[in-house]
């Protein structure tokens, strides 16, 4: 069985079992270039239009070769575009942000939109073209490479009330939402327009599974009102799924989100999608039994491993407990898809990383 079929198996989109529980991952920069090293593979970077998603988006030759199951392929910047120095080492990117790289990811600090106060101001905005001239050509490679043997997640992820809010400020934006800004929908619209315009043309190219991606939850809780999501984005998430399955109905749709958010599942199965990611561990609402007795028949899961203090502590013996335990419960009928919560950084070591995949490997077989 190649891991095309374990995966549309294991997320029961085809029938009978997978041989063994998928398993796939994400590596930082670091760990990539370690693990390409290891395996005498250079590199191929893809350049992501926003930056902290290139990893994802990278390197698929090594981590399949490594044991992933899964290929992530997404959009580029365009043809001839270079992030613009603005000072040391930040750089502007399309959406006119000005990115800081920091010891684990990117950070945002100058917004675009940060002085918006009008409708005008959001219309006279330019976005990114979404269908820049070679923004996929990265994506379409992989595609032809993998996509017999792969299952193929096209990301579109930080795809609305993320994407919004890194235009004008965290801050800005909250406030705006409590105000009821007249330009907050404005803008809701025309994120929604660049994230449909990318998805589309990775379903077009083939892929398997569409990734939407916001990070909607704190350790605690939401970070707006299951209300607010409900009332701001969740027909804008509706509408964009009804437009990709009319390209492509058999389209699997995986929503990410990290932090306390369970309270939002049902409305993700309402408005169709198959996949729940990535069932961030240590966070309310969380707990695997719980979320496979009243979801697990209308849902699936991807994710699960802690790689907030267990992954990074690199106690092999708690590591090795804590796949087998996930893999008992959420893997039970199939709808389990083994992952870490997120993507692998520096924290973790080269050993760990190889302890997690072997023990996904050995538990994993059904």
């Amino acid at each position: 069985m190649n891991s095309k079929e374990r995966v549309f198996r294991a997320l029961r989109k085809k029938e009978g079992n997978p041989d063994r529980v998928p398993v796939q991952f994400d590596l930082c920069r670091q760990h990539t270039e370690s693990f390409g090293k290891k395996l005498g593979i250079k590199p191929d970077y893809a350049l992501s239009y926003y930056e902290d998603l290139t990893y994802r988006i990278s390197a698929n030759e090594i981590r399949t070769r490594m044991g992933s199951d899964v290929v992530v392929v997404g959009g580029t910047v365009a043809d001839g575009y270079r992030p613009e120095v603005v000072r040391d080492d930040i750089t502007m990117n399309e959406f006119g942000m000005h990115m800081k790289p920091t010891a684990l990811y990117v950070e945002v600090v100058k917004c675009p939109l940060e002085d918006a106060a009008t409708v005008s101001d959001i219309e006279n905005y330019s976005f990114p073209d979404p269908y820049g001239i070679g923004r996929f050509d990265k994506a379409k490679w992989d595609i032809d490479r993998f996509a017999k043997d792969y299952f193929v997640i096209g990301d579109v992820e930080i795809s609305l009330f993320e994407m919004a809010w890194h235009l004008t400020g965290l801050e800005k934006y909250m406030v705006g939402m409590m105000c009821d800004e007249p330009w907050l929908e404005i803008l809701n619209a025309r994120v929604e327009e660049w994230s449909t315009g990318l998805a589309l043309q990775l379903v077009r190219s083939g892929v398997d599974a569409i990734w939407f991606g916001e990070d909607l939850g704190s350790q605690t809780s939401t970070l707006i009102s299951p209300e607010d999501w409900r009332i701001r984005f969740k027909p804008r998430h509706k509408r964009m799924i009804e437009k990709l399955r009319r390209e492509n109905p058999e389209l699997i749709v995986i929503m990410h989100s990290d932090g306390a958010v369970a309270p939002l599942i049902d409305d993700f199965i309402e408005i169709g999608v198959d996949v729940y990611n990535p069932v961030q561990p240590n966070v309310p609402g969380s707990d695997p039994q719980e979320l496979k007795d009243r979801y697990g028949d209308r849902i699936s899961f991807f994710g699960g491993i802690d790689q907030q203090s267990l992954l990074p502590s690199g106690d092999k013996e708690k590591i090795r407990a804590e796949i087998r335990e996930r893999i008992a419960i959420l893997a039970k009928g199939n709808g389990y898809l083994l992952a870490p919560a997120h993507i692998l950084q520096p924290d973790v070591s080269v050993e760990t990383i190889e302890t997690m995949i072997q023990a996904a490997r050995e538990f994993g077989v059904c």
